[in-house]
């Protein structure tokens, strides 16, 4: 059976995104990318929310000549996976791999849980939340960059309690630090 997998960057105080919506903290150099390459390999298909998804289809057309190869390997991984996008407002999709659901169906991820060999992960806090709720996430990659914002989007839930068990932690030389959580059952 796959696993689902919230991984979420975050400031320190606890936010996906600033009070206007921004995620630019500092750029991701390679000890970044190659741990969420290591992370996103055993990922077969990413579940996103509209917003989620609109900042990651720049990695279907992003430019590969020239970049460094951990940014290359990223985006071979990318394209590489399914892509479900969960709205009620996006019109259509515009990257390979990828469905476009309405409902955020509870029941279907849990089928496709149990039906596919490769694990699952949650991309954007409010899809995430509704995951959580459901008691569908299974472990958690929580990515706390060295900054503090005040207010903006709640990475985590804030309506459900979520208890977890602390399988790992680290940290990286930029003073980004990891913490890899299971979801206790």
């Amino acid at each position: 059976m796959a696993k689902l997998i919230y991984v979420a960057n975050m400031s320190l105080d606890g936010y996906t995104e600033d009070r206007d919506g921004g995620i630019d903290w500092g750029p991701p150099d390679e000890e970044y990318f190659g741990f969420i390459n290591d992370l996103e390999r055993s990922v077969g298909t990413y579940l996103y929310g509209r917003r989620m998804y609109e900042a990651m289809i720049y990695w279907e057309s992003a430019p590969i000549a020239d970049q460094p190869p951990w940014v290359v390997d990223f985006t071979n991984i990318w394209r590489a996976a399914e892509k479900v996008v969960f709205s009620k407002t996006l019109a259509t999709v515009s990257s390979g791999r990828t469905a476009l659901e309405r409902e955020f169906d509870v029941e279907a991820i849990r089928r496709m849980k149990a039906d596919v060999a490769h694990d699952l992960t949650v991309g954007g806090a409010d899809l995430a939340a509704q995951a959580f709720e459901a008691g569908l996430v299974d472990e958690c990659h929580l990515i706390f960059w060295p900054v503090v914002l005040g207010g903006g989007k709640h990475a985590l839930p804030t309506h459900v309690r979520v208890d977890l068990q602390l399988l790992d932690a680290g940290r990286f030389r930029s003073g980004i630090a990891h913490l890899h959580y299971r979801v206790a059952q």
